[in-house]
């Protein structure tokens, strides 16, 4: 087999909007390396990630000219260097994003911030060569679209929710999720599938229609109910609080949490996407007396927990109704658009 020497990709040049992402039809591959692997990708996602490190920014600066963007996706394997020991020829894949942690090792910002679409090259490629340790194989009943999902929102939820021993979701629990982004939908079905109660926060009656045909328990419109932290813990069957809230808004929702939580339970910090002026401090959480737990993405075998979970549950992660083909350029639109 004569494996590729050039790839279609986006690219950017510079870090300073949307505009600098081009499509180049002719990139050429570096060499595979011994620990490497070739990937034919098949399909990719496209995260907030994605348009901040576009943008640029402290702490986002790319390691590279011509960098590949892109945190998520998944294809098939089409060579493996001599010392690639985990995966094989012919294997689906996706991309974990990080780079050169152990199988149990958990990510830092400081790996994120030296993984895919990044320093490295990302996935918005036709071929890519990934370090064994950025890839894991998809869950058997996912097709690539699916399967593309689940690196950046799919992991996060499931640490959120499984990442802390003793406290996971079991049956009759209570699981609240903000809004209606990859992370709040993706703990949605884990939960769901864990046999827990959610409770669902939203901003307009559309998105509660969609919450509640995705399964949702209870829907809060917080532009409607002022102080929904307080509602949602009087929707609780006990009365005492969520066990689970996973946080998507970070600055502006925690003040929130912390009045939806029970004793004892769990505030998932999984996003920083808000601001507010009065910001929760660490002597507000031992006021609620709860656990707020911040992290990144998950471990490769939370990764393989995950996707296990998935293929027994037969889960179906909710994809955009927008697909494209890679060599449209309303990628870039999309991207400049969505958020």
């Amino acid at each position: 087999m004569v494996l590729p020497q050039h790839t279609a990709a986006w690219v950017f040049n510079k870090q300073d909007g949307i505009q600098r992402l081009d499509r180049v039809d002719d990139l050429r591959l570096p060499v595979l390396r011994e620990d490497e692997v070739l990937v034919k990708i098949h399909a990719a996602s496209l995260n907030y990630r994605d348009l901040a490190i576009a943008k640029g920014g402290p702490r986002l600066v790319v390691g590279k000219k011509d960098l590949i963007p892109g945190s998520d996706g998944s294809g098939v394997i089409e060579a493996v260097g001599p010392r690639v020991a985990t995966l094989s020829v012919g294997d689906h894949v996706c991309a974990h994003l990080t780079y050169g942690l152990s199988e149990t090792e958990p990510p830092q910002f400081h790996d994120i911030c030296n993984g895919l679409g990044q320093k490295i090259d990302g996935t918005l490629c036709q071929f890519g060569i990934f370090h064994e340790s950025s890839l894991v194989r998809i869950p058997e009943n996912l097709n690539f679209l699916e399967a593309a999902t689940l690196a950046c929102s799919g992991l996060t939820a499931w640490n959120a929710l499984f990442g802390l021993k003793g406290k996971e979701p079991k049956h009759g629990d209570t699981v609240v999720v903000q809004g209606t982004g990859g992370v709040s939908i993706a703990a949605l079905q884990f939960s769901l599938a864990a046999g827990a109660v959610v409770i669902a926060t939203t901003s307009s009656q559309e998105k509660a229609d969609k919450l509640k045909s995705l399964g949702a328990h209870h829907v809060i419109n917080y532009k409607e109910i002022s102080g929904w932290g307080t509602a949602a813990k009087s929707l609780t069957v006990d009365g005492k609080g969520a066990h689970i809230v996973v946080d998507v808004g970070g600055a502006a929702t925690l003040s929130e949490s912390l009045k939806a939580i029970r004793v004892d339970g769990v505030i998932a910090v999984t996003g920083i996407l808000g601001a507010a002026a009065n910001v929760p401090t660490l002597l507000d959480c031992k006021y609620s007396c709860c656990i707020v737990r911040g992290f990144f993405l998950g471990s490769r075998k939370q990764f393989g927990d995950m996707n296990r979970f998935i293929e027994r549950h037969d889960i179906k992660p909710v994809l955009d109704q927008r697909i494209f083909d890679m060599a449209s350029k309303v990628v870039a639109f999309y991207l400049e658009s969505k958020w």
